[in-house]
């Protein structure tokens, strides 16, 4: 009889996930209780695959032999736990996909700093020659690039979202970039589950896979002392000389695996601040792993191009630099952000908290802030915790607003910078809508 495996959540992964399963001979069947895009519509008619949108159908869902459900879904929601008291297994896309590719993996995670990683490393290895895919939490789901194509790598940038629902899921290599306080909401208000979640990424490696981390993670350097994983391990630095791993020394970047040495001038890459430096350290040591030639790491990254809304210098107006980093979503990215400027900052904030602690970059907001804009439908938190620090805060919840308070208080040589430390939703489709809209209100500064 023919398995039935159900999908809930109709976006990339979803989507991506129904092809993979048909084409694998499954009976599938999509569910998804909000509106799905027109665009996977398209896809799911066109593959006749049959669906559901706005509701689900519970008879329909309980009687599957899989669940392949969307990262968006807790598992506490009461679908997911009738499921699993049926004994029906459910898993994440990642999981699902892995199960059918023989490919190599390098899987990225951490708090902030895993979308440039991850299109870094891709970059590299495809600039090396290498049959590479790229996936994960960015691009074509990881699902429909298994069905689709015959990669001989996937360089995947993975969520602790993703990383709660895998199983067998077995990276080559794995990098943990760091792990701060975020998404607490979902992980019941508890730092632990989420670093849980975020270790999920080695459970299945060996002694033969690699584990990529930052050495002045606390909280890394902690767990990897509890749990003394398998895995081969090679670390950055921003700090310290090491043995075996890559590190920034005097302004080069150093990597030292394996005995094979690589170095590069951090100023010669196209992307600046000691976050980005973490960054070009770990993309480095995974082309080091995999043996690729210096002079194609050397090509790889100076021809990168970093992603929208990640410290993208928007316009230089008045002798004011207008930084978009709506990618921030998070204190920890803020943090990253304001350390990698030395001049005058007017920092606008806000939007929907995470359980933020504000303490982190308390320091840095004093000695460098003049300005906040709260940008936000609720700015009490900011506010409360700021009002003594900066001095001058403005409200608003309207972005044109905000980059025109930005432009009154700013002189020549300071920085007007959008860096939420929150997510967006609560003024913003999501953080590229809400960055486009701060590039678009920039512009109206020149022609109005």
């Amino acid at each position: 009889m023919q398995k039935k495996v159900v999908i809930l959540g109709g976006g990339e992964s979803g989507a991506g996930a129904a092809i993979l399963a048909q084409s694998k001979g499954f009976s599938v069947f999509l569910s998804d209780k909000g509106q799905i895009h027109q665009k996977y519509i398209d896809v799911l008619v066109a593959e006749n695959i049959p669906y559901e949108q706005g509701q689900h159908t519970e008879d329909s869902i309980l009687d599957a032999d899989l669940v392949v459900k969307s990262p968006g879904i807790p598992d506490t929601v009461p679908l997911i736990v009738k499921l699993r008291e049926k004994g029906v297994e459910v898993i994440s896309e990642i999981e699902f996909a892995s199960r059918y590719t023989q490919a190599k993996l390098i899987a990225i995670t951490g708090s902030n700093g895993k979308t440039t990683t991850t299109l870094l490393t891709y970059h590299i290895l495809k600039t090396a020659g290498l049959n590479v895919g790229l996936a994960g939490n960015i691009g074509d789901s990881f699902a429909l690039q298994v069905a689709e194509n015959r990669f001989d790598y996937y360089v995947l940038e993975i969520s602790s979202f993703q990383l709660d629902n895998i199983v067998s899921f077995h990276p080559n290599i794995s990098v943990i970039l760091n792990i701060t306080p975020d998404h607490l909401d979902r992980y019941g208000y508890d730092f632990q589950n989420y670093i849980d979640s975020k270790f999920n990424i080695i459970r299945n490696q060996t002694s033969e896979d690699h584990l990529i981390y930052f050495e002045e993670s606390e909280v890394i350097q902690m767990e990897l002392a509890k749990r003394k994983p398998a895995v081969s391990l090679s670390g950055i630095s921003l700090e310290i000389t090491l043995q075996q791993g890559a590190y920034l020394s005097n302004g080069v970047l150093t990597a030292d695996i394996q005995d094979r040495f690589f170095e590069i001038p951090f100023d010669e890459l196209p992307i600046k601040g000691p976050h980005n430096a973490i960054n070009a350290l770990a993309a480095i040591s995974v082309a080091k792993l995999l043996d690729i030639e210096n002079d194609k790491i050397v090509a790889g990254l100076k021809s990168f191009t970093n992603a929208p809304h990640r410290l993208e210098e928007v316009e230089v107006i008045g002798g004011v630099t207008y930084i978009n980093d709506s990618k921030a979503t998070n204190v920890d990215s803020v943090f990253y952000a304001l350390g990698s400027f030395d001049k005058p900052v007017i920092l606008i904030a806000g939007g929907v908290d995470k359980g933020n602690d504000y303490s982190q970059i308390e320091e840095l907001v004093r000695n460098k802030v003049k300005g906040l804009v709260v940008l936000s439908k609720d700015a009490d938190k900011l506010q409360s915790y700021f009002s003594s620090i900066v001095p001058q805060i403005y409200i608003t919840q309207d972005v044109q607003d905000a980059v025109n308070k930005g432009k009154e208080w700013g002189l020549v040589g300071d920085i007007v910078l959008l860096s939420p430390a929150c997510a967006s939703f609560d003024l913003f489709k999501n953080y590229e809508d809400r960055g486009e809209k701060f590039k678009a209100a920039v512009r109206n500064l020149v022609n109005p």
